[in-house]
């Protein structure tokens, strides 16, 4: 798999990044007032070398369960994460996850189970713990860490800080952006910079991935509907 796609898949999630996402972490858990709220967006991801694609995201909330979903498509590629959970006063607990890749029409589908997600969340699930965190503060200082799982289940570690606001102009309108910078601690030459919707835990307003101080893709919010 190229560079490229390998950015791809990884956006896809989250991304970030995507993508990125009970969280076993080293800083504290998050406190109950960062509430979640459904929405549904579009973002348009733009990946060097590749044509943009769409990525479509829900947050939906089913029988005490809440449910993140992102899918995208363009024409040699395709990806998809489904994850359920709910929150507790300790975090975000995963209850079931599912994926689905293509690129090349190669590919598979994966599958967590309570059983694979007792001790550690999806990716999903922990991009919803991050922006809860950010939205509660307490990393400006300090790098946190956030360990997490891969779709087929390998053990993942992030570091993160909290880098402040900013105030985007996309094309989904203006908007006040938490701005959260991610690294993985084995590749220290890759970085993540996510921002967040400050009222909407889990909602990308926008995400650049970068290595070797070079932008390498760009994740931006085009669409957002709310309840």
């Amino acid at each position: 798999m190229t560079p490229s796609s390998r950015a791809l898949a990884r956006l896809t999630l989250s991304v970030l990044l995507l993508a990125w996402l009970p969280v076993k972490a080293v800083a504290a858990a998050p406190q109950p007032d960062a509430q979640l709220q459904p929405f549904s967006a579009s973002y348009r991801l733009e990946v060097r070398g590749w044509p943009n694609a769409t990525i479509e995201h829900d947050l939906t909330r089913e029988s005490g369960h809440w449910q993140s979903r992102m899918q995208a498509a363009i024409a040699v590629a395709r990806g998809n994460e489904r994850s359920r959970f709910i929150v507790t006063p300790e975090g975000v607990h995963s209850v079931n996850y599912a994926s689905g890749y293509s690129l090349f029409g190669v590919g598979g589908n994966y599958r967590l189970g309570s059983s694979e997600l007792a001790e550690l969340p999806d990716r999903q699930a922990a991009l919803i713990e991050l922006s809860r965190r950010a939205l509660n503060g307490g990393c400006e200082r300090e790098t946190c860490r956030l360990v997490y799982q891969d779709h087929r289940g390998r053990e993942e570690t992030l570091d993160y800080r909290l880098l402040g606001t900013d105030v985007l102009q996309l094309p989904a309108g203006e908007f006040q952006a938490l701005k959260v910078e991610v690294r993985e601690p084995d590749t220290p030459e890759r970085r993540m910079v996510f921002h967040f919707h400050p009222e909407y835990p889990g909602l990308l307003l926008a995400v650049d991935y970068q290595r070797d101080g070079e932008r390498r893709s760009r994740l931006t919010l085009t669409s957002l509907r709310t309840d």
